[in-house]
């Protein structure tokens, strides 16, 4: 009895398990693209909103020191132990590997005893400062769903500025000011991430909470993506769909977690004290073991999948979409205007897929052997688009409908619904008496 109860649900799940992989889950993970339905017609295509999975971007990145010459070891130089910042024996040398620290293991795999890490030259012209620019660069737009982590082995910098752009390092807006003074540096009162709201979630800060010395407890600073979820899924992040109804809906929320690239300005290193120590300059240089930034592909929400060509990211789009981000409609599937896909409704969201151009009616472009969802499609029968009907599409100025493809239109009018007068197109123009004696608009 209980083996046959224990096979009964069993079976039962696993018929679940196959029916709920292809559909999104309850809050909308978005992970399918479309999926086949059955209707009077048949199988037909259900399309829905989909994006890629999130993933560690950084094995994407491409870094760039300014200036460029800022990396230790060449020429050779000695610089003091972390731990003990009077300890001044340890050697830094671009031409031996077990002694250089290139900006490569900025990004290498963790782990390791000791740690690797990319390491500045040391603050040796003192008081000129010692600022370096390391910028990330995805050469794709990458929309951010986890904190961005940096780990420093050299004590957290008593200044810095995390910088964000959206169009590949043409222009960039700061992120998040970081200071061990903030009034004093960035002339900003200083504030945390628990210090906003719903309504200030955007609002650029400074903060002290991620800036001190030599403490081995210490080394970690923290862009915080996910406590600024949390304003609008909940502490845990239960209520998903609070958060994507927003991203939806707010333009600036959803491009305040979007990037192309980011830049780590550091302005200051940790001096762990109030003034620099003249005598040991040696003490103070800037060096990173791990940065990481989670993220996915931009490919408003036409593709699950963004795959790597020729050293670049590239969504692989869905909805009769194309480009790096599917951001246009396909040749022959102009028939309206692009439109990136939408979270809402939850769960599955909207397609806003791109339909056949008017010019491919009659020589239509290929179609999957399984037939569009007509109703979720706006496309009257297979192959052709939906182009008029006498619900709202009317063909205008006595214009007749045929078979929902095109109008029909008497001979002083043209355009896809007759709005257009002919004579608008000659030299000379329409005159006066241009639609004299024409037929009158057609039925409401």
């Amino acid at each position: 009895m209980y083996l046959s109860r224990f096979l009964s649900l069993h079976a039962l799940w696993v018929t679940v398990s196959s029916v709920m992989q292809h559909y999104p889950s309850v809050w909308g993970h978005y992970d399918v693209c479309k999926t086949q339905i059955y209707t009077e017609e048949g199988k037909v295509w259900d399309y829905m909103a989909c994006q890629p999975e999130a993933r560690d971007m950084i094995k994407y990145v491409k870094v760039t020191l300014d200036p460029p010459d800022i990396t230790c070891g060449d020429p050779p130089e000695t610089f003091c132990a972390m731990g003990n910042p009077y300890m001044c024996n340890n050697e830094c040398d671009a031409s031996t590997q077990e002694l250089a620290h290139p900006p490569e293991l900025m990004f290498d795999l963790e782990g390791r005893h000791p740690s690797t890490f990319w390491q500045s030259t040391t603050w040796k012209d003192y008081p000129k400062p010692l600022h370096v620019n390391i910028t990330l660069s995805w050469n794709k737009t990458i929309e951010l769903t986890d904190n961005i982590v940096i780990t420093f082995e050299s004590g957290r910098p008593d200044q810095m500025i995390l910088e964000k752009s959206l169009d590949y390092g043409r222009t960039w807006q700061p992120y998040q000011y970081y200071a061990t003074d903030c009034l004093d540096a960035f002339h900003m009162d200083p504030k945390s991430v628990r210090d906003l709201s719903q309504h200030t979630v955007l609002e650029i800060i400074c903060t002290e909470e991620y800036s001190t010395g030599y403490m081995t407890n210490s080394k970690i600073i923290h862009f915080e993506i996910k406590d600024r979820f949390a304003f609008f899924a909940g502490p845990r992040l239960h209520n998903m769909a609070s958060l994507y109804g927003q991203l939806d809906t707010t333009k600036k929320l959803r491009d305040f977690f979007t990037i192309t690239d980011l830049r780590i300005r550091l302005l200051r290193p940790a001096t762990g004290e109030i003034y620099v120590d003249e005598q040991h300059l040696a003490r103070y240089f800037y060096a990173i073991s791990d940065i990481r930034v989670y993220g996915r592909c931009k490919c408003n929400l036409h593709a699950t999948g963004c795959k790597e060509e020729n050293k670049r990211l590239l969504c692989e789009c869905e909805h009769n979409t194309t480009g790096p981000d599917c951001g246009k409609c396909k040749k022959n599937y102009q028939g309206r205007p692009w439109s990136p896909g939408s979270y809402l409704p939850i769960p599955k969201g909207t397609a806003n897929i791109c339909i056949p151009s008017i010019s491919s009616i009659g020589n239509p472009p290929k179609f999957d052997r399984i037939w569009p969802n007509i109703s979720s499609l706006e496309v009257s029968k297979p192959n052709q688009a939906n182009v008029c009907d006498n619900e709202l599409l009317h063909c205008q100025n006595g214009g007749t409908c045929i078979n929902n493809v095109r109008c029909q239109c008497p001979p002083a009018y043209t355009g896809i619904l007759c709005e257009k007068l002919k004579c608008e197109r000659e030299p000379g123009g329409c005159g006066p008496s241009s639609a004299r004696g024409l037929p009158g608009p057609g039925p409401l």
